[in-house]
């Protein structure tokens, strides 16, 4: 059952997200073959003041092998 946590800044729309959140859900239906009711989606907003002690260095640094995908930009 995939939860998905999306961690960005603030100041995206409701609307953005629910596009977003569709999506992403339907991807993970489409690849993994699960039901629409085993996926949840979580918008997690972080500040850009905390990105690097909250997001960049516990999750980017800290679990290099748990990236799929690694940001193009360093701190």
């Amino acid at each position: 059952m995939p939860h998905v946590i999306v961690k960005l800044w603030p100041g995206k729309s409701e609307q953005q997200k629910q596009e977003l959140s569709r999506r992403i859900t339907d991807e993970v239906m489409n690849i993994l073959h699960y039901g629409d009711e085993s996926v949840s989606v979580a918008f997690e907003e972080i500040d850009a003041s905390k990105w690097r002690d909250e997001v960049y260095r516990p999750d980017i640094l800290a679990r290099p092998e748990q990236l799929y995908k690694k940001p193009g930009y360093t701190m």
